[in-house]
């Protein structure tokens, strides 16, 4: 499993690869599939995928179970990463997904679904979008995932 910081660093070349295909006038980013991206489970979130996202219009990916939204790149998704363990890394839970924020490369984030199996993984730039709307709108499908954990101990009856 990748720690935080080496999965920043791969979300960030990941997020620079978008771009990149974007500036060269291309209709379709090109990205990599994270490991589990084969799930049926991410086939089910990924058709659930808005046409817009926080203002930004979709850019079409190449890559199973990835999407994009903006020109240039603003958000870039993709289900089937390897579920993040315990971290010490701030949570919010947004429309019934726990979300786990790596603001380390601000004001780029990292965003990682927790305690749904496969993950989700969300790289937006805050300077082009609202992290809150961006998961507002995305918690939708993410929600189809089944729950196997939460973030912090929550009070009987949540």
């Amino acid at each position: 499993m990748l720690r935080p910081r080496s999965r920043l660093a791969a979300a960030t070349g990941l997020f620079s690869l978008a771009a990149f295909a974007l500036a060269g006038c291309s209709a379709v980013i090109s990205l990599e599939p994270a490991a589990n991206a084969d799930d049926p489970l991410c086939a089910e979130v990924s058709v659930r995928y808005p046409d817009e996202l926080a203002g930004q219009a979709r850019v079409w990916t190449d890559a199973q179970a990835t999407a994009s939204w903006g020109s240039p790149t603003a958000v870039v998704v993709s289900c089937g990463v390897e579920p993040p363990g315990p971290t010490t890394l701030p949570c919010q839970t947004v429309g019934s997904v726990d979300w786990i924020i790596d603001d380390s490369d601000a004001p780029r984030y990292l965003v990682t679904s927790f305690g749904r199996t496969p993950a989700v993984q969300v790289y937006l730039d805050n300077e082009a979008v609202s992290s809150l709307d961006v998961l507002d709108a995305l918690s939708p499908a993410v929600s189809r995932l089944p729950v196997d954990g939460r973030c912090t101990e929550r009070p009987a009856g949540e």
